[in-house]
């Protein structure tokens, strides 16, 4: 029998495609088999228990670790006609007994609940009894000491096993290193799961690292530079994110602080009121966040150090859930690394003070490197990038300048050697730049450092270069540096037979500290291009029909769905329901609205025409079990002999898809082509000339000076031929 799936995504969410991996989750939960998926925040993880729930008999058990999060996407699912519930210690008397009497007759489908309720023992039985025939475990990577964000009740779940025999376990997380992955496999009890790892990348989002300054200074600007935009500051200390916030508002700007030390019912208005864009700013401790449903985050700033690269990559991914452009900009110094390491130093357990250091460590080896930042990330969760260029950070966008340091390197490395032949011992960094500077310190003296021959041989560089160079070459692998906190450095082998041999070295200059919004350069990539006055107008309307329902905005509609809206200006109920993310219920419940607001703003405006060459929203790139399912899939089925649209029609995908992965991959060399596998010589002339005179940026121009000669999918192979040999 045909999958009931595809029929019920279009007439309940409004989509008439999946995202990469979801029918392929979907389908393997619907056959009763564990499952082990991994993907980005704003892949679609909620929707691969969701949507199984309405095509299957019986309850769904969706357990989420926090209130906030399950009432949000019960709100969502009841907007698009669904019938869920949850149960927490905020519902309590007949409300509580009204939703346990809906469970008891089989009126819901999804029933969301957090790990302490569930593993009680009456709690147990109820759900026996409410004939529950699925289980999605939500923040799975909760169940990981390994994690980020380890919750001990998580343990507990394995219970579920021996009273629900026979059910199969969904587990999803945003984040799960290999060694996370088999703790969750181990600590759920999965015997034999499918595991849908997904690509770590995020292709809509812009990651820049600036040396920290004045931070309120910094983060004020920035938030300036947005206006009307939606965003989350992240800080190590409740007094931070109290501060910032009072500055934000001292200018006019809407913020709050979210913090553990704040009453109960304050931190749930002030989480409330940014989720329902009362206010568009919050200044929060990491304990804000997790599983944060609003979609239109357009920026997250970390204003210090974050303690991992997990916690960062988690709390970057509260930006752009949508899938629209978004930025992610962090704020370093090394001060921030100094101060974090000290507070380690009262953990009292070894192991734990040692995994917590060597993460600390990661982290600002990412934040001080000189790589594109995309790939240092995509490496942490063992993934490769394919590319030399993301385009999408800091490091991609405004190449730092590279200088000759091997005379400044010789003098480093000479003096960690001299030291060490001198005492028999190894020190830190801020030693050795001492005695590169010729200072008169007391452990200078004491050890009689002031005697070296490369005593004072470095005045003429200030001392914080220094400091930037022997990081660097640490990095670069000239200096090794001990696991313990102290980090003491010695020669490496690589920095030994450079020093003897005075190998040349190339290093990256570090840059000035700088505004925020001068230092951050938006990658808009993916935007969807829309009628912005109609966008705003629709703003408001939806704003006003989600404050009459007591709900978040997003819940009415994404922007997604508004920004489609403002390109096709819809103007009756079968066009709206073309919109993307518009399905019956909400035809139903708003399609009269929307219609007849935008009817009545074109009485006075003239629509715009928007081509199909108009950027629209990237689609994440994804692969399983280690099989790429992205652009190079479309390669790998390409060089095997398929056309582009035998391709699209394998993969789901549109053939333009599939066209723009081939142009990419020939543009980035990774697909071995000629230009006469797409276009005749003469033609190629011709596109030439045309090129010559109009250029390549638009090829809608191009196309309109060939007078619509050639397809959009010529256009793009002969721009990427012509990109590809520039290169």
């Amino acid at each position: 029998m045909p999958s009931p799936l595809p029929d019920l995504l279009k007439q309940t969410f409004g989509y008439d495609t999946f995202r990469p991996l979801q029918r392929e989750i979907m389908d393997a939960t619907l056959a009763g088999k564990d499952v082990v998926a991994i993907l980005p925040t704003g892949a679609g993880k909620s929707l691969c228990f969701q949507l199984p729930a309405l095509a299957r008999d019986g309850v769904t058990l969706v357990i989420s670790p926090l209130i906030a999060l399950m009432k949000d996407q019960v709100d969502a699912l009841t907007a698009s006609g669904v019938a869920a519930t949850f149960l927490n210690s905020s519902i309590q008397g007949s409300e509580a007994q009204r939703r346990r009497a809906g469970l008891e007759e089989g009126h819901y489908k999804l029933l969301y609940a957090a790990p302490e309720r569930i593993v009680t023992s009456g709690f147990m039985d109820d759900l026996q009894r409410w004939k529950v025939t699925a289980i999605a475990v939500d923040e799975a990577h909760c169940i990981s000491e390994w994690g980020h964000d380890f919750r001990p009740e998580y343990r507990q779940l394995a219970q579920l096993r021996q009273h629900l025999p026979g059910v199969p376990f969904l587990a999803l997380t945003a984040t799960a290193t290999g060694q996370v992955q088999q703790d969750i496999i181990r600590q759920l009890q999965l015997p034999d799961p499918q595991i849908f790892l997904a690509s770590f990348n995020r292709p809509n989002l812009n990651y820049s690292i600036v040396p920290k300054s004045k931070s309120t200074q910094q983060v004020y600007e920035f938030v300036q530079s947005r206006p009307g935009e939606a965003g989350i500051v992240y800080v190590q200390s409740r007094k931070s994110a109290e501060g910032i916030a009072a500055a934000l508002m001292a200018e006019g700007i809407k913020a709050v602080a979210y913090h553990a030390g704040l009453q109960p019912e304050e931190r749930a208005a002030n989480q409330e009121a940014f989720i329902r864009d009362e206010v568009r700013i919050v200044c929060a401790t990491i304990a804000f966040g997790m599983g944060i449903n609003k979609p239109d985050v357009r920026f997250v700033i970390h204003a210090d150090l974050p303690k991992n690269i997990e916690g960062y990559y988690q709390e970057t991914g509260r930006a752009g859930r949508d899938g629209l452009p978004s930025d992610c900009v962090l704020l370093y110094s090394r001060g921030d690394l100094v101060r974090n390491l000290k507070f380690l130093d009262e953990v009292t357990d070894p192991q734990a003070h040692q995994i917590a250091t060597q993460q600390m460590r990661q982290m600002a080896d990412f934040a001080e490197g000189t790589e594109c930042r995309r790939t240092a990330l995509l490496r942490y969760f063992g993934e490769q990038w394919p590319g030399d260029n993301c385009g999408g950070c800091d490091i991609c966008l405004e190449p730092r300048e590279k200088w000759d340091a091997t005379t400044q390197a010789q003098k480093l490395l000479s003096c960690i050697f001299r030291i060490r032949q001198k005492s028999g011992f190894t020190t830190g960094l801020n030693h050795v730049v001492e005695v590169l500077a010729g200072a008169n310190t007391e452990k200078i003296r004491k050890w009689d450092h002031d005697r070296l021959s490369t005593y004072g041989i470095g005045k003429d560089m200030p001392r914080e270069e220094w400091t930037a160079l022997g990081r660097q070459l640490i990095r670069l692998g000239y200096i090794d540096a001990s696991p313990d906190s102290f980090q003491t450095l010695s020669l490496s082998r690589e920095g030994s037979a450079a020093l003897m041999n005075r190998t040349p070295i190339i290093v990256t200059r570090t840059p000035p500290a700088a505004p925020l919004k001068s230092a951050t350069k938006v990658a808009r990539a993916g935007s969807i291009v829309c009628d912005e006055g109609l966008f705003d107008e629709l703003r408001a309307l939806r704003k006003r029909l989600a404050d009459e329902r007591g709900v978040p905005p997003y819940v009415v509609f994404g922007d997604q769905s508004l920004r489609h809206m403002c390109r096709s200006y819809p103007q009756d109920e079968r066009a709206f329901l073309d919109i993307p993310g518009v399905g019956s219920q909400k035809l139903a419940d708003y399609g009269q609205a929307f219609v007849s607001s935008i009817k009545e703003w074109l009485k006075d405006h003239e629509p715009q025409a928007f081509s199909s060459e108009t950027p629209a929203p990237p689609t994440p790139k994804m692969k399983t079990n280690g099989t790429s399912n992205t652009a190079l899939e479309s390669v790998r089925l390409f060089q095997q002999g398929m056309s582009a649209e035998k391709i699209a029609e394998q993969r789901g995908l549109a053939a333009s898809t599939v066209h723009n992965h081939l142009a990419q991959a020939i543009q980035n060399k990774l697909l071995p082509a000629e230009p006469r596998d797409f276009y005749s010589a003469e033609d190629e002339a011709m596109l030439r000339k045309a090129a010559d005179e109009h250029g390549m940026e638009s090829l809608s121009v191009l196309r309109e000076a060939l007078q619509q000669r050639f397809d959009y999918p010529t256009l793009h192979y002969f721009r990427a031929f012509q990109l590809r040999s520039q290169a």
